[in-house]
C-alpha cells in the first residue's frame, strides 16, 4: 500500500512542475512566432523568475510585431543561371564565358 500511496503524489508533483514550467515560459510561448522571439525568450530564460521581468517579457511577447513567412519561388520559364568562379557574375545558362571578366565557363 505504501507504494499505491507514494504514486498519486509523484503523479501531483509532476503535474505541478508542468503547469509551473508552462506559467513560467508562457511569454515565450505566446511570442514562439514574433520577430524579437530571441530577445524575448533570454529575458524570459533569466529574469522570469522576478515578477517584473516576466511582466516584462509578456507585454514584450504581446507588443512584438508578428514573423511574416517568406517564400520564394522561382518564375516559371525562367532560365537557369551559372555563377563565375573568378567574379560571382550570373551568366545565363548557354553561355560559354563570363560576361563580367571573360572566364570559360
Amino acid at each position: 500500500m505504501a507504494a499505491g500511496a507514494i504514486a498519486p503524489k509523484r503523479g501531483a508533483a509532476m503535474g505541478f512542475v508542468f503547469c509551473s514550467l508552462l506559467l513560467y515560459f508562457l511569454p515565450s510561448i505566446i511570442g514562439h512566432s514574433r520577430r524579437d522571439f530571441a530577445g524575448i525568450f533570454l529575458l524570459n530564460f533569466f529574469l522570469g523568475w522576478t515578477v517584473i521581468g516576466w511582466i516584462c517579457a509578456l507585454v514584450w511577447a504581446c507588443a512584438s510585431e508578428r514573423r511574416h513567412p517568406v517564400m520564394l519561388v522561382a518564375a516559371p520559364g525562367a532560365p537557369s543561371a551559372f555563377y563565375c568562379c573568378r567574379c560571382g557574375a550570373a551568366s545565363h545558362a548557354g553561355s560559354n564565358f563570363c560576361w563580367a571578366c571573360g572566364r570559360a565557363l
